[in-house]
């Protein structure tokens, strides 16, 4: 059977765009009409990815703390999503991360975006924004407009409550990196006057993080 692009674009829980997009690249084939309009095989692009719509997947809810110190927060999220969802009617599961937001090798988020990819979400819900990641979480964003999953975020202005502990700890985080990383350094070069300011620098930079 073949359907139009609009049809392909519905079945596939994708836009009109990434379907053009898997065509330039070869993921997919399109016949023309006479007329120049696109038309695709259904079966095959039902072996592409599930045939569920967006509307029909799975809601994915994601909670996250930087430490284990946070606990009491992380049951706060999960709690506040879980009676949202509800709230809505949606079918969902909550992925739980325990680690910084500056960390993309978390199990969650690994496990979040390998179901998005596979075509299994509909939805994505957040408390905040930067439960997601410190930096980057526009990344995920485009990932699951590729996808056609909806993402919403209960408060979009309001800061979380533990927002400056979690912040200098990234900080602290990113200070230990480059610290790691200046020693490695130091160890294999001879020019230590400039990595013994560089050591200092990050000292007190460390120390200005501890006393916020």
């Amino acid at each position: 059977m073949k359907i139009r692009i609009s049809q392909a674009a519905q079945e596939l829980g994708v836009s009109v765009d990434t379907l053009r997009r898997w065509e330039a690249a070869g993921k997919i084939q399109a016949e023309r009409t006479p007329g120049g309009h696109r038309r695709y095989d259904l079966a095959q692009l039902r072996g592409i990815v599930p045939r569920q719509a967006p509307s029909q997947r799975l809601t994915l809810a994601y909670a996250r703390v930087s430490s284990h110190d946070q606990q009491s927060d992380l049951v706060t999220q999960v709690a506040l999503l879980e009676s949202f969802c509800s709230a809505n009617g949606w079918t969902y599961e909550v992925l739980q991360d325990l680690g910084s937001g500056l960390n993309y090798q978390k199990r969650g988020l690994r496990q979040l975006i390998q179901r998005i990819c596979a075509g299994e979400v509909g939805r994505l819900v957040l408390t905040h924004q930067d439960r997601l990641l410190r930096f980057g979480s526009e990344l995920i964003f485009a990932l699951c407009a590729e996808f056609g999953v909806e993402v919403v975020i209960i408060n979009r202005s309001e800061p979380p409550a533990s927002f400056e502990e979690e912040l200098v700890q990234d900080v602290l985080e990113i200070i230990t990196v480059f610290s790691a990383r200046l020693s490695v350094g130091g160890s294999r070069s001879q020019a230590q006057p400039p990595a013994g300011k560089n050591r200092q620098l990050i000292e007190t930079l460390r120390e200005a993080a501890q006393e916020l």
